[in-house]
């Protein structure tokens, strides 16, 4: 039930686009960040009333420069440089980041299953979403590298730090998006500035993206991190550009080549393969141990 549950957070993701472009105000891509992160961190500090204590307060502000601002500002940054293709593409590389980092960072032995599902994913996201015209351009592939390791990095620091004993997960997911929320202000103000007026149209769109989008998305994600192996959620997140492709063909009339649905099936195997058989060891150990 918590992989399932886990799940829906890169489901959720993947409606961004379609409630970004039917719903918001177009070229605010910063406005968007902020007011997806920063009024759902406040909403669970008024809820529960707990402020992070002692080494917590750095903490959830590297995880929330890691999960949120970070990867929003560099996500932001590589759509405006690269095709959509190519952009998610390269943010979408993560699942990979995770494989490198988690044997130093949290000591866990790797499976050859997950690293080639990760791979297999990562090509059939590109077969999904690249076009023959994409041109790419070096500082948005950067700027994509840039926040697919701060996804990584702060799936990563997620599972090794937890959460302080007898705290919620979702009171520290509620820092963290605060924290990341608030470290976009400046730049929203710096580089976009404030709109004169916002629409009932684009209201409902924010409250969604910070209800559902944050909120509600963020919660199951990090409830995932704490009780899954984290190679197994990160590559979860490939579901947000197949969920979007899927929308785009249903309620946009667009219709996808060969190749698109075989980067698809590529993608939903690389998942099966990585959430079932990537499992049987461990399994087969505790079986083993009972035996004894």
């Amino acid at each position: 039930m918590t992989r399932l549950l886990t799940a829906l957070t890169p489901i959720i993701w993947g409606t961004t686009y379609i409630v970004t472009t039917d719903f918001l105000p177009p070229n605010r891509p910063l406005l968007a960040g902020v007011l997806r992160a920063l009024p759902a961190g406040l909403i669970v500090l008024l809820w529960f009333r707990r402020l992070p204590h002692g080494s917590w307060w750095w903490k959830s502000a590297a995880l929330g420069v890691a999960n949120i601002g970070g990867f929003f500002a560099f996500l932001f940054l590589a759509a405006y440089l690269l095709p959509g293709g190519v952009a998610a593409i390269v943010t979408n590389t993560a699942p990979l980041w995770v494989i490198a980092m988690s044997p130093l960072l949290l000591g866990t032995r790797l499976q050859s299953v997950q690293i080639i599902g990760g791979i297999i994913a990562v090509i059939g996201v590109a077969a999904l979403v690249l076009t023959p015209s994409a041109e790419l351009n070096m500082g948005g592939v950067l700027a994509g590298l840039a926040a697919s390791i701060c996804m990584a990095t702060g799936i990563v620091l997620a599972k090794k730090w937890g959460a302080p004993q007898g705290v919620p997960q979702l009171v520290v997911t509620g820092w963290q998006l605060t924290f990341g929320g608030a470290v976009l202000i400046p730049f929203l103000l710096a580089i976009e500035g404030l709109p004169d007026t916002l629409s009932g149209r684009n209201i409902a769109g924010f409250a969604y993206l910070t209800i559902i989008g944050a909120l509600v998305a963020y919660g199951l994600w990090f409830n995932g991190i704490a009780k899954l192996d984290v190679v197994d959620v990160a590559i979860l997140g490939v579901l947000s550009p197949v969920t979007a492709t899927v929308i785009g063909t249903v309620f946009k009339g667009e219709t996808l080549t060969a190749v698109q649905w075989a980067g698809m099936v590529m993608v939903l195997v690389a998942l099966v393969v990585v959430q079932t058989v990537g499992t049987w060891p461990r399994r087969r150990t505790r079986a083993t141990t009972r035996a004894r």
